[in-house]
Parts: C-alpha cells; sequence; structure tokens
C-alpha cells in the first residue's frame, strides 16, 4: 500500500558492509556550472566582436528625417523630372520613386519610366494630392524619388580596415557643401583610400547631392560618422597612423612627407576656414600643396584629390 512502511524495500537497512553514501558530492559535481554562454557573449569569440561592431554602427546610425512615407521632405528626397533622371542615371541608390496619375508624359518622363523598366526599378503610382503630401507641396513635376537612409560605418571599423592595409584615410574637418563632399568620396574610392571620416555635425551629409557627385562611389567605400572628430583622430594617433593635415599658411610641403609604411589620415578643412584650431593640434604634419601659378588656395576637393595622389604614388 501506498505509504506503507512495512512493505519489503520500504526501509533500507544499512549494515558494517553497506556502502557509504556520497552526501551529495557526486550530485553537486553533475550540476556543473550552468549554461554555456552564448558565443557572442564570449570576449575572445569573433562572434562577440561583430556584436559590439554592430552596436557601434546602431549607435551612430542618423534618423531619418523621412523615411517612412509622409515624413515629410529632407535629404532623402529628389524630386523634380530633371533632379529625378540625373539621380537615376547616377545610379543613387532608390528606396521608393513615385510617379503621380495623369502625369503629363514629356522627353524626360518617358526617359524615366524607360530607364526604371530597363533597370527593374519599381515606379509607384499615386494620386497627385498624395504625391503633394508627401513631399510637402514641393513642386515635384509628377515624380519623386526617396532614397534609403544611408548607412554610415564607424570611425574604428575605418581604422581597423586601413590599419590592416596600411594604408590611407581620409577625415574632413566640417566640409558643408555636399558636392565637395561627393567628389572627395570620388577621389578617395580612385586612389584606393580606406575610408572616409566625417563630423556628426555642422558638416555635409549623404544627401542626394554627395550621391550624385561622388558618381557611386559611396557605395564602394565606407563613410563613417565621428560624433566628435578631435576624438577619433587621438584613436588614430594611438594606433599609430601619421596624420596629416592640409592647409595654405604652411611652409611645409607635401611632397616633404614620408610615412615610412605607417597609414596615414589625410585631413581636409573646411572650404572657408580650413582646419580648425584643435584638428590642426592633432596634426604631425600640416603642409601645403605648392602653386608656382600663384593661385591663393584650391577647391577643397580638388586638394583632397591631389594629396592623394601624392601620398599612395
Amino acid at each position: 500500500m501506498a505509504g506503507n512502511s512495512h512493505r519489503q524495500g520500504a526501509v533500507r537497512k544499512r549494515g558494517k558492509n553497506a556502502p557509504a553514501g556520497s552526501g551529495g558530492r557526486i550530485r553537486k559535481s553533475l550540476e556543473g556550472k550552468g549554461p554555456t554562454p552564448k558565443a557572442e557573449d564570449r570576449t575572445y569569440h569573433k562572434a562577440h566582436k561583430q556584436k559590439k561592431a554592430a552596436e557601434r554602427r546602431a549607435r551612430t546610425r542618423p534618423r531619418s528625417g523621412g523615411g517612412a512615407p509622409g515624413g515629410g521632405i529632407g535629404p532623402e528626397w529628389v524630386i523634380g523630372r530633371n533632379p529625378v533622371l540625373e539621380a537615376l542615371q547616377a545610379g543613387i541608390p532608390v528606396h521608393t520613386a513615385y510617379v503621380a496619375e495623369g502625369a503629363e508624359r514629356d522627353n524626360r518622363l518617358r526617359e524615366i519610366l524607360q530607364f526604371a523598366a530597363d533597370n527593374s526599378i519599381a515606379l509607384l503610382q499615386v494620386t497627385r494630392a498624395e504625391l503633394d503630401r508627401l513631399t510637402k507641396g514641393a513642386v515635384h513635376q509628377g515624380v519623386a524619388q526617396q532614397l534609403p537612409t544611408f548607412e554610415y560605418a564607424h570611425p574604428e571599423d575605418v581604422l581597423d580596415a586601413a590599419y590592416d592595409a596600411g594604408g590611407v584615410v581620409v577625415a574632413l574637418d566640417h566640409i558643408t557643401d555636399p558636392r565637395n563632399l561627393g567628389a572627395i568620396i570620388r577621389s578617395a574610392a580612385a586612389f584606393g583610400a580606406n575610408g572616409v571620416v566625417i563630423p556628426q555635425r555642422r558638416a555635409a551629409g549623404m544627401t542626394a547631392a554627395a550621391w550624385k557627385s561622388s558618381a557611386g562611389a559611396a557605395a564602394r567605400i565606407p563613410v563613417a560618422q565621428a560624433t566628435n572628430l578631435n576624438r577619433a583622430l587621438e584613436s588614430f594617433t594611438k594606433a599609430g597612423f601619421l596624420i596629416v593635415g592640409l592647409a595654405g599658411d604652411t611652409e611645409e610641403d607635401l611632397a616633404e612627407v614620408e610615412p615610412d609604411g605607417r597609414p596615414v589620415v589625410l585631413v581636409v578643412g573646411s572650404e572657408d576656414t580650413g582646419l580648425t584650431r584643435l584638428v590642426r593640434e592633432h596634426c604631425d604634419h600640416v603642409v601645403r600643396i605648392p602653386m608656382p601659378g600663384g593661385t591663393e588656395s584650391l577647391n577643397a576637393s580638388v586638394a583632397a584629390g591631389i594629396a592623394l595622389y601624392e601620398l599612395t604614388r
């Protein structure tokens, strides 16, 4: 019967030859030290480093001002027939392309429709009132293109890539013209630089104008945003990079710089004021491009291209 302690075998009898118990030691040893940590939680594992890199990118990813329909016009929108056609032909990425119902089909619109068909780009047809709402009443001529949010890299990712390759990084000290930014990115990609670093504030970002000026190069080279450019330069210095700044009011010639195998950060100042004081103090060399013709200064993107050629040849 259940609960009958008098049934056979209900009570274990201990004699002098009975084996001693383990006192729970065996059971405790079998319990182990808990579940095995996930690969991404083990600091020495590759998955942990990938997780941290993804977190850094997420922290520096800018918020979209109009990523969803109805979010309003902003740098991620291209409007008008000529701008949309030029953006498509320049390879600027498309998030969504819109065409208004009943839009008059002139040569430009026919070219847009043909280009979209040839390149498998979907055109979403909406009412003119809806397109007015999406673009907040801008003069869209019946067509508009929304760009995806640009995925900025983290400065440390660019640092790692350039350090491993012994290469060149271009840092921009408050370049405010997006066309200059795009042209510099294009030159950086052409001369094999490992990335471009820009400040997060008071500087041009990857707008449609920058994409167009880069001629698609922004898709081939990482562009990183630094919360603080000076701190980013400090990180590059600690890693052993040679920091070279461009300025017109110095005596040292660009051709005199000898990297001696060290990776290089080329710093280009803003269009109007050049290098800021703190950025200049972080440079190992502040150099000029000699101009026998007597021109006082060069456009920032032109100067960057010349300096990249000299540093990488």
